[in-house]
C-alpha cells in the first residue's frame, strides 16, 4: 500500500495534472494506491479572499467566484477528452460551485462570516480538485475524507481525534487493503485538508498544510509501505536555492532532521506530517511532479553511512526578539512558566528561547506579526514587577532573522559551534542570540536581517554543504595587469571548478570609465560589454555599492596605481572584504596607515595581500614573512627592484648612449610613460620601504637615503623639456662607463636595508657579485638573516611584466581561497 500526496502546484496546471496522471497510473499497475490532493494552486487563498469580500459587502466577491469557476471549467475542458466523462464531471463540479456561490451570497447578505462558514467555504477547493483527479486518473474512485477524518474542539481549535480517525480510516479502506490483488489498478482519490467535527458533524479542516497531514494520517492508520509527498521541488535542499545557487538536494534525512528543517522555514513538508508516520516507522519520500525521475529526499528512522555533521541550513525571516529581564528573575521559580503560559493563551508561538545562566534574562523569538501582542500581554502579566522596578518593561528588537543549522551527527562532531561562530565572526556578522538543545541536533541563532543572505552563504560554504567553495572577486583595473588577470581567471575558472571544487566568481569589474556589479557573477567572455553598459566610474559610489552588496567570501583586487583606490582599502577591510593589491601606494604609505590596515585585517579575520608590490610574481614578501614568523631575523636586504633601471644599465654601451637606453625602455614599455618616475628612484624607494616593514622595522619613505644618478633639475619642467635635455648626460655616462668596463664592473641601482637603515644608490658591482650578471628587466634580492648569514638567500627572476604580475595577484587570490 502506497499513499501519495500531490500539492497545489501538482494539480494547478494542465501540464502538472497530466504528469500526476502518468505517475499515479504507473504506480497503480503495481498495486493499490491512495492519492491525497490539495486544491488547485492558489484556490484556497482565493476562497478565503472571496469569503471576506462577501462579509464586507464587497460585490467583487462575485468576480472572484467567476474566476474560480472558470479556472475549474477550463481545466476540465482541457484534460478530460471523453465527452460522457466530461459531462458527468461538469455536473458534479457545477453542483459544488452552486453550493459555494449560495454560501457566499448568504455571507454577503448578512455581513457575517463565522468560523464554521469559513471552514465550509475553503473546503470546496479540495472537494473540486479531488473530483477532477478522480475522473482523470484511470481507475480513480473518489472518497470523502469527511467520512473518516474527524476532529474535536480543544481550546477553541480543531484538533485531530486520533483514535476515532484511525478506526474510521481502516474501515473505509478495508476493501482496498484486504484484497490487494483485486484492488490492483484501483486509485482511491481523497481530498486533503478537510475533516468533520466528531460531535457536530460540521465541516472542519486540519489547518494550513493539512493535505500533507491527511496523507500522513491515512498512511499511519493503514501501515502503508511509504508516504510520498509530490511537490514542485526535487526534495529537501541543503539551503534555499533562491539564496544559495550551490544548494543541492539532500538524499536522506532522519525524521528529527526533517522536523527541525521544517520548523525553521523549509516549506517542503508540513511539520505535523512527520509525527504520525514517524511513530509507525513509515518512510517519507519527497518528489517532484515536474521531474519525476529525480530520486528526491527519503526521510526515515536512521541514515546509514551518514558522515556529514550538518545536513541543511534553514531560516525564518521577520523575527522579533523579545527580552524579559530583571533582577527579580534570578532563582525565582515559575517566571518562565508565566512567560510561556501568557503567550500560549494568546495563541502566540515561540520558536526560539535563549536564557542567560544567571537567570536574569530570557530572550524569546516570535514572528514580527506577533511581536506587538506579545509585548503587550507580557507587560500586563508582569505589571506589578515592572511597577516596583523588580523587572524591566519588555524589550523588543525587530528587523532580525533566525537561522538554524541542522544535523544529527553534530553530537558526534566536536567544534561545530566554534566553527559556526568563528565563520560568522570572520564575515563580520554578529550573533544577537543563540540556542542549542542537549540533543545537539539544531543550533539556532539570530542575526540582523541584512546579514541573512551573507550568513546562509558563508555557512553553506564553510560546512562543505556546497558542491564547491565560492570566492567572490571585485576586480578594479582592466589595464595591462588587470586585463591579463581577467584573462587568466577566465581560462582557469572551469579547471578550478573541476579539480579544486573552487568557484572564482567575479562579481564586480571597474576601469577608468565605468564599473559593473553583479551578485550572480559576470561572464568573463563578455565582460567588456557588461562594463560598457555599467555605471560611470565614481570611486565613492563604487565603494558604497560594494559594501551594500554585503557579499560573503569577498575579495577586492586592485590592479591600478591609483591613490584614490588605495584609500578604499580601510573601508573594505572594516566590512570584512579581503584586499589583494598590485598597487604599492597603501603598503608604502605612512607607517601608521600601513599598520592600521594590517591590524584591521587581523581583527576582522580577513586578508590584506600585496605580494606583487615587490618583484611582480616573485615570492619575496611571502618568503620574508615565513622567515620572520618562524623566528628568524632579517639583518640585511640587498636588492635590484627596478626592472626598468636594470634594463637601462644592461643596454648602455659604447654605441648606445644613456639617453637612448631611456628612450628604448619607454618604447619597449619597461618604463612608465614618464620615465622620470623610474629615474627618480621613487618606485624603488616604495618597494624598499615595503620590504623593510615586512622584515619588522619601522620606516617611512622619507627615511630612505637617496643617491640618485640624474640631477634634480632634470625632474623639473615638462616631459618635452626632459627629453631635450637628457642627451646632455650622455658624455659623462660614457666616460664613466669606459672606466667601469676596464675594471670589469657594471652599474646596478641597488636598494639596501641593514639593521633598519635604508638607502638607494647607483653602485658599481664586480663580476664576482651576484648582481653583475642580472639580465634584462629581472629583479634579484639577497636576504641575510641570523640563519642565512654566511650564504644569504637569493631570490631572482622576472620582476616586471603584465603576465607575471597578474600571476602573482592570482596566486594571492588562491592563497585566500585555500585558507
Amino acid at each position: 500500500m502506497k499513499v501519495m500526496k500531490f500539492g497545489g502546484t501538482s494539480v494547478g496546471s494542465v501540464a502538472s495534472i497530466l504528469s500526476l496522471k502518468k505517475i499515479v497510473e504507473a504506480e497503480a499497475g503495481r498495486g493499490p494506491v491512495i492519492v491525497v490532493v490539495s486544491a488547485l494552486d492558489g484556490i484556497t487563498d482565493k476562497l478565503l479572499g472571496m469569503a471576506r469580500m462577501a462579509m464586507q459587502g464587497n460585490e467583487q466577491w462575485r468576480e472572484e467566484y467567476d474566476m474560480v469557476a472558470e479556472r475549474h471549467h477550463q481545466m476540465i475542458d482541457t484534460i478530460i477528452a471523453d465527452n460522457g466523462k466530461r459531462k458527468d464531471l461538469l455536473q458534479r463540479v457545477d453542483a459544488l460551485l452552486e453550493q459555494l456561490q449560495s454560501i457566499c451570497n448568504g455571507v454577503f447578505l448578512v455581513h457575517d462570516l463565522s468560523k464554521k462558514t469559513e471552514d465550509a467555504i475553503v473546503s470546496y477547493g479540495e472537494r473540486l480538485s479531488s473530483n477532477i483527479v478522480a475522473s482523470l486518473v484511470e481507475g480513480g474512485q473518489r472518497m470523502n475524507s469527511r467520512d473518516f477524518i474527524r476532529t474535536e474542539k480543544k481550546q477553541g481549535k480543531n484538533v485531530l481525534d486520533e483514535a476515532l480517525t484511525t478506526k474510521l480510516v481502516r474501515e473505509a479502506f478495508s476493501p482496498l487493503c484486504c484484497n490487494s490483488v483485486a484492488a490492483k489498478g484501483t486509485v482511491a482519490v481523497v481530498p486533503g485538508f478537510i475533516a468533520r467535527d466528531r460531535d457536530s458533524h460540521e465541516t472542519t479542516n486540519l489547518g494550513r498544510g493539512g493535505s500533507d497531514y491527511t496523507a500522513a494520517i491515512i498512511a499511519a492508520a493503514l501501515d502503508a509501505e511509504i508516504l510520498e509527498i509530490w511537490t514542485d521541488v526535487d526534495g529537501f535542499m541543503t539551503a534555499d536555492p533562491k539564496v544559495i545557487q550551490s544548494a543541492y538536494t539532500i538524499n536522506e534525512l532522519s525524521y528529527v532532521e526533517a522536523m527541525e528543517l521544517c520548523n525553521f522555514g523549509a516549506k517542503v513538508v508540513y511539520p505535523p506530517t512527520i509525527y504520525p508516520v514517524c511513530i509507525k516507522h513509515i518512510p517519507i519520500r519527497v518528489k517532484n511532479t515536474f521531474n519525476p525521475t529525480h530520486p528526491g529526499t527519503l526521510i526515515k528512522d536512521k541514515i546509514d553511512d551518514d558522515l556529514k555533521p550538518i545536513k541543511g541550513i534553514s531560516s525564518i525571516k521577520g523575527t522579533t526578539l523579545i527580552t524579559v529581564t530583571g533582577l527579580s528573575m534570578v532563582g525565582v521559580i515559575g517566571v518562565n512558566r508565566r512567560i510561556f503560559t501568557t503567550l500560549a493563551n494568546q495563541g502566540i508561538s515561540v520558536f526560539m528561547v535563549s536564557q542567560a545562566s544567571s537567570e536574569n534574562s530570557t530572550s524569546i523569538g516570535v514572528r514580527d506579526e506577533d511581536a506587538d501582542a506579545a509585548v503587550k500581554v507580557l507587560n500586563e502579566e508582569f505589571a506589578k514587577e515592572i511597577a516596583t522596578g523588580a523587572m524591566f518593561p519588555m524589550q523588543a528588537e525587530s528587523g532580525l532573522a533566525t537561522i538554524a543549522i541542522v544535523g544529527e551527527n553534530m553530537k558526534h562532531t566536536p567544534g561545530i559551534a566554534g566553527k559556526l561562530f568563528g565563520t560568522l565572526g570572520r564575515s563580520g556578522i554578529s550573533v544577537i542570540a543563540c540556542a542549542q538543545g542537549a540533543s545537539e541536533t539544531n543550533i539556532s541563532f539570530v542575526v540582523e536581517s541584512r546579514f541573512l543572505r551573507k550568513s546562509l552563504n558563508v555557512l553553506h560554504d564553510s560546512f562543505f554543504l556546497s558542491e564547491y567553495k565560492v570566492l567572490n572577486l571585485f576586480i578594479c583595473g582592466t589595464g595591462t595587469v588587470g586585463g591579463m588577470l581577467l584573462e587568466q581567471l577566465r581560462t582557469q575558472q572551469q579547471v578550478l571548478m573541476q579539480n579544486k571544487r573552487l568557484k572564482l566568481n567575479v562579481v564586480g569589474i571597474s576601469d577608468v570609465d565605468n564599473f559593473v556589479l553583479d551578485r550572480e557573477g559576470i561572464d568573463l567572455n563578455n565582460y567588456e560589454t557588461a562594463l560598457r553598459a555599467g555605471e560611470p566610474a565614481n570611486t565613492e559610489r563604487m565603494r558604497d555599492e560594494i559594501v551594500k552588496m554585503n557579499i560573503f567570501n569577498s575579495v577586492f583586487v586592485d590592479c591600478t596605481a591609483s591613490r584614490q583606490i588605495a584609500a578604499l582599502y580601510q573601508t573594505f577591510l572594516e566590512h570584512n572584504i579581503s584586499v589583494v593589491a598590485a598597487n604599492k601606494i597603501a603598503a608604502s604609505s605612512d607607517y601608521a596607515s600601513y599598520q592600521k590596515l594590517r591590524q584591521t585585517a587581523r581583527d576582522r579575520g580577513v586578508w590584506f595581500r600585496y605580494e606583487t608590490n615587490v618583484g611582480a610574481g616573485l615570492p619575496i614578501i611571502g618568503t620574508i614573512n615565513d622567515l620572520c614568523n618562524s623566528g628568524d631575523k632579517i639583518l640585511k636586504i640587498e636588492a635590484i627592484l627596478s626592472g626598468t633601471l636594470n634594463f637601462i644599465f644592461n643596454e648602455i654601451a659604447a654605441d648606445v648612449p644613456f639617453s637612448e637606453t631611456v628612450r628604448r625602455a619607454k618604447e619597449q614599455r619597461y618604463s612608465e610613460p614618464d620615465p622620470r618616475i623610474d629615474l627618480s628612484g621613487t618606485d624603488v624607494i616604495r618597494k624598499l620601504v615595503i620590504l623593510t616593514r615586512e622584515a619588522g622595522y619601522k620606516v617611512e619613505q622619507e627615511d630612505v637615503e637617496k643617491h640618485l644618478f640624474v640631477p634634480d633639475s632634470y625632474f623639473e619642467g615638462s616631459l618635452e623639456d626632459f627629453w631635450k635635455r637628457l642627451p646632455e648626460l650622455d658624455a659623462d655616462f660614457e666616460a664613466r662607463r669606459k672606466v667601469l668596463e676596464k675594471e670589469g664592473k657594471r652599474w646596478r641601482f641597488v636598494a639596501t636595508m641593514e639593521n633598519g637603515k635604508t638607502n638607494v644608490a647607483l653602485k658599481e658591482v664586480p663580476s664576482s657579485h651576484p648582481f653583475y650578471s642580472l639580465e634584462g628587466s629581472n629583479n634579484i634580492v639577497l636576504l641575510t638573516t641570523e640563519r642565512y648569514k654566511e650564504y644569504p638567500m637569493l631570490i631572482q627572476g622576472y620582476g616586471a611584466g603584465a603576465a607575471v604580475t597578474a600571476a602573482g595577484v592570482f596566486a594571492n587570490i588562491m592563497s585566500i581561497a585555500n585558507i
